[in-house]
């Protein structure tokens, strides 16, 4: 698998950035607006995740791995921010959305989407950097040999 990377401060600006930057670099391999948006969602839901609560306290770096394997793209993220709670990601409880307007939850939609969207999602805590990595089945000519 040939990887590129990313490498950018894990800030709310510079993760639009890199948004931008590894959407120009990936939209070649995709075969949808659909695929490009499921791609942006995820990646926007966790690299947002870690400037948010990862680097709450203290500012860090992010890096971002990623190539084409025969069922899709795989992404590897780093930071050196705290570590998730209970050593795993979080596991979404979708709230009842039958409840009056001012009732819903104002998150809490993120890790679901992230659990939904991705395949053979993992986390690990290895010598003090969060490494979390998945795999989204996207672009059918990615399959062609």
């Amino acid at each position: 698998m040939q990887t590129e990377r990313l490498h950018f401060p894990g800030e709310t600006m510079a993760v639009r950035h890199a948004l931008e930057n590894l959407k120009a670099k990936v939209i070649p391999y995709l075969d949808s607006a659909e695929e490009t948006s499921t791609v942006e969602i995820v990646l926007a839901e966790v690299l947002n995740n870690i400037v948010e609560h990862a680097y709450a306290v203290e500012e860090g770096w992010i890096e971002l791995q990623f190539g084409k394997v025969s069922n899709g793209i795989e992404f590897d993220i780093y930071d050196e921010g705290v570590p998730m709670p209970d050593g795993k990601p979080p596991i979404p409880e979708l709230s009842s959305l039958d409840v009056a307007t001012d009732d819903l939850p104002e998150g809490g939609f993120g890790w679901f989407m992230i659990h939904d969207l991705t395949k053979e999602l993992t986390y690990r805590r290895e010598n003090n950097k969060n490494h979390l990595s998945f795999r989204l089945f996207v672009g059918k000519h990615l399959f062609a040999n």
